[in-house]
């Protein structure tokens, strides 16, 4: 495990449905391989479903390691921790979507600083309302993975947040085109893309990663990359996806920009 603590990594986008959770999963699954220790955080607070997709014991949220830190009962966020595997650990959303409306951002660095000496990987699955959390999320990420989707809607919000992000000098994103979902969706090519946002696309989820039984696996718990089967069929696709992870390690790497098709 690294002595300068985990790598922080974030999932955004300005809208839902783009597949951000999945792509938290995903990634989880290849760390998991590597051997990384890794938590998944999840920062959807009003909606989130990694718990749900796990299948792990959510018995403690967020919520709760917000409430005991407000009233002096904090011991070790281990105790809020669900497991699912020897690698992968959970900290899940509130089960009652109302307890999000009473954690404040300014907890988000205390929560994230008693974990991050005890993973090497923290992955964050954020919501694409840019709240105050939300805000702080990406402010405390080494990294962040910007999720877009050929969708006008998207492309507008996406075109808007990125000129917030060099308003405000944020470098350290990654532009994520996902063409694997709404596969259907083929308005504009990636050069229309690229003058929507006025910005590079860094790296491409391709559409022949698209996965027609995906609630199979959600349903019975499984991450994809995990899956030997889909590893098997789906082997290019998931080797462009571990090279974003191993980037996603690399300080170096994320300080420069690369386009991957």
């Amino acid at each position: 495990m690294d002595k300068h603590g985990a790598k922080i990594v974030s999932v955004f986008s300005c809208k839902g449905g783009v597949g951000k959770t999945t792509t938290v999963l995903n990634l989880a699954g290849i760390y998991s391989l590597m051997e990384k220790k890794v938590l998944i955080i999840d920062m959807d607070l009003n909606s989130g479903g990694i718990a749900v997709s796990l299948g792990v014991d959510a018995t403690k949220s967020i919520f709760n390691v917000v409430d005991d830190m407000s009233n002096n009962r904090f011991n070790t966020i281990s105790n809020y921790i669900a497991n699912y595997n020897e690698n992968i650990d959970v900290l899940a959303a509130p089960k009652d979507p109302r307890d999000a409306f009473k954690i404040d951002s300014k907890y988000i660095d205390l929560i994230i600083s008693t974990a991050i000496y005890k993973y090497d990987v923290i992955l964050i699955d954020t919501t694409h309302i840019l709240s105050p959390i939300t805000l702080k999320v990406l402010d405390k990420s080494d990294s962040t993975l910007f999720m877009i989707t050929n969708d006008p809607v998207d492309l507008k919000n996406a075109r808007s947040m990125i000129a917030i992000f060099e308003d405000t000098e944020k470098k350290n994103y990654k532009v994520v085109f996902n063409q694997s979902k709404d596969t259907g969706k083929d308005y504009f090519t990636l050069f229309d893309i690229k003058t929507i946002i006025k910005h590079n696309i860094d790296y491409t989820i391709d559409r022949s990663f698209y996965i027609k039984d995906i609630d199979k696996y959600v349903i019975d718990k499984e991450i994809l990359t995990l899956n030997k089967h889909i590893r098997l069929i789906k082997k290019g696709d998931v080797t462009r996806l571990t090279k974003i992870a191993i980037a996603l390690l690399d300080k170096k790497k994320n300080n420069t920009r690369s386009e991957v098709a």
